[in-house]
């Protein structure tokens, strides 16, 4: 089954140095009818501005994982951590038995990013963070990002949760399966795509998301070039 999230319907909040788009209830944005997707708990579509971010703040018993769509976000946490992840980099942050972070934008330029946060399957476990390069342009298949499965700990950033992550740009006019291990929540970073099962097909645009269950796979094509994020959990 699919379901289209268009982005209109997303909640919205303007802080001034921070436009946010919320895909599920989180902060001051709440919505009875859309309180996670599983073990999925937050999307937030997130832009901050120049030299702005997020000061320092507590975390705990959840997997955060930080797409950067442009810009450059700086990362400190007090266990010792700290480092930038640009774009064509994700970061994740396994908050564990707490951690106090905090999240800059440090450049001249707007910071534009996915936040997403994935329940924890492994309670108190010893906070940790790490950043890692990943290929922007691909051809017919989207890199893995991020996995909580031993078999991918050396093409992946870990997770503490049986999930994976994927993304990366994608050429006008490509076609190809992806396949779906539990249930998945699609992103349209940019760009315009159509994603089909055997039943059904639905065209997501910029900003929008989409909820796929009960599918063993998605056809996706992408109508023009493209930035596609799939969250595949639990």
């Amino acid at each position: 089954m699919l379901k289209h999230i268009p982005y209109k319907t997303l909640g919205k909040a303007n802080h001034g140095w921070l436009q946010a788009n919320h895909h599920f209830s989180f902060a001051h944005y709440y919505n009875p009818q859309r309180m996670g997707f599983g073990t999925l708990r937050v999307v937030n579509d997130d832009l901050i501005a120049a030299g702005s971010g997020f000061d320092p703040h507590p975390h705990k018993n959840m997997e955060i994982i930080t797409y950067v769509r442009s810009g450059v976000v700086a990362h400190k946490d007090n266990a010792g951590n700290s480092g930038v992840t640009k774009q064509g980099q994700v970061q994740v942050m396994s908050a564990g038995s707490g951690i106090v972070h905090s999240e800059h934008n440090r450049s001249n330029e707007p910071l534009t990013l996915f936040q997403i946060w994935i329940e924890t399957d492994t309670l108190n476990a010893t906070p940790k963070w790490d950043t890692k390069d990943f290929p922007q342009r691909v051809g017919t298949a989207l890199p893995l990002l991020v996995s909580g499965y031993s078999d991918d700990v050396d093409k992946a950033l870990h997770i503490h949760q049986k999930a994976r992550i994927f993304g990366g740009k994608i050429a006008k006019g490509t076609r190809f399966e992806h396949d779906i291990t539990h249930q998945a929540y699609i992103l349209a970073s940019s760009g315009m795509f159509s994603i089909a099962t055997p039943q059904e097909k639905i065209t997501l645009n910029k900003g929008d998301g989409a909820q796929v269950t009960d599918s063993e796979y998605v056809v996706i094509t992408a109508l023009t070039d493209c930035e596609i994020v799939v969250i595949d959990a639990p």
